[in-house]
Order: C-alpha cells, then structure tokens, then sequence
C-alpha cells in the first residue's frame, strides 16, 4: 500500500495504462494532461480529506484511488462517441449513482465541453459532490436526487454507471435516459446488462487495463 500522496507526475504515470486504448469510432481527445492531472491532484486531496469523515471509497491507498477511479473512468470516456454522418456526437452526460463523481468528474476533466450532471441521491456524498465541483471550477450539475425523479423527458445522449447498489434497476432507468448511449463500468460477467432489450445494442465488453475482471461495456441505441 502507498502512503505517500501522488503528485501530478505521479498521477500522470500511474494512468498511463488506461490512456493509450481508444475505440474505432469513439472521439479523439487532444488532453492537457498537465492540467487533468493537476486538477486530480486537487480532487485526490478533497476525496482523502473528506474519506476520514464519511465513507466516500473503500479504497483508502492514493495509488489504487487514482488507477481504480480516476484510471478506468478516463478510460470510459474515451469510448464516448465520436459522432458521425448519421448520429450527433456526445455533448451531455449523466453519471447515475456517482458516489465520489465517478466517472463523471474525471469524464467532466476531460471533456470540460460536455454538460455532465452527477445524480447522487445520498445527502452527505451529494455534498462531497457540490464541494468537489466548486473547488475544481467545474460546470458540472449535481442532481441531490435519485435519477428517477427527474422529469421524464430530460434525457442525455450518455449515460454512466458504475458500482451502484441495485445494477438491475439502474441499467433500466439508464436505458430510459440515453438517447444514444450507456456506459457500464462492472464486470465480464454482470446478468443486468441483459435488462437493456431490444432497443440498445450491446457491444463485446473490453477488459479494463490491470483487471481481471472488470470490463467496460458499451451499449449503442439501434
């Protein structure tokens, strides 16, 4: 386990891994590096800080933090659609159940272009949420609410999910709120990821780099 903090260099090595990989079709990203991970370097901090108060990650070692979180949900919004002929590409987003903000945050540090909304329904992270977001500079929306409550028609061309409590009833309500696509971060193996029917297609899953098991999944509206 470490116990020393990552600074941004550090941050920068650590991710090498989950950077290299991008999906035909998906968008390129021309990323200040130097800014993103300057930026994690202060949202790291924040997540250590507040992790002593409540429980925000069960992960307490910096190191796995910024490969388990910040690593595979930059990874995720890689994949995001590029936008073609026939298809807009992807300008808003909603991370459902984000917890600590991913992989909405890291997703937002990326594409500060994107409206992403974190939904948290969970009071205290919820606040985590809304100081991460001021600290940052960030645009980003937080929703205090289970996506659920949302009023029906607000939909988004993306929606991400990862590690939430009941993956069932999430992947449903994402399938509800995608107009294009859904990002899954989980495992190889997950039955949910049935429960999106006929009307999204789902793509083979891609191993996320250093795991075993943990997959990212892409399901593309037909």
């Amino acid at each position: 386990m470490s116990l020393t903090q990552p600074n941004p260099q550090e941050i920068q090595r650590l991710l090498k891994p989950y950077l290299g990989a991008k999906a035909p079709g998906r968008a390129d990203v021309s990323a200040d590096w130097d800014r993103i991970c300057g930026q994690l370097a202060v949202y790291l901090d924040l997540i250590l800080k507040w992790n002593a108060r409540i429980n925000l990650t069960a992960i307490r070692d910096p190191e796995e933090i910024v490969r388990r979180h910040f690593g595979e949900s930059l990874f995720a919004g890689l994949h995001l659609e590029a936008g073609g002929s026939n298809m807009e590409p992807c300008d808003s987003l909603l991370d459902l159940g984000s917890g600590a903000g991913f992989p909405g945050i890291p997703i937002q540090l990326l594409r500060p272009e994107l409206k992403v909304t974190l939904a948290e329904s969970r009071t205290r992270k919820a606040a985590f949420l809304r100081e991460a977001v001021r600290t940052l500079g960030l645009s980003t929306e937080v929703w205090a609410d289970r996506a659920e409550a949302m009023a029906p028609e607000w939909r988004f061309h993306t929606v991400a999910l990862r590690a939430v409590d009941d993956m069932s009833s999430a992947v449903a309500e994402a399938a509800r709120r995608a107009s294009r696509q859904i990002l899954i971060l989980g495992t190889v193996d997950q039955p949910e990821f049935l429960s999106l029917g006929r009307e999204f297609d789902l793509g083979l899953p891609t191993l996320l780099p250093n795991s075993s098991q943990g997959a990212l999944l892409v399901a593309t509206r037909r």
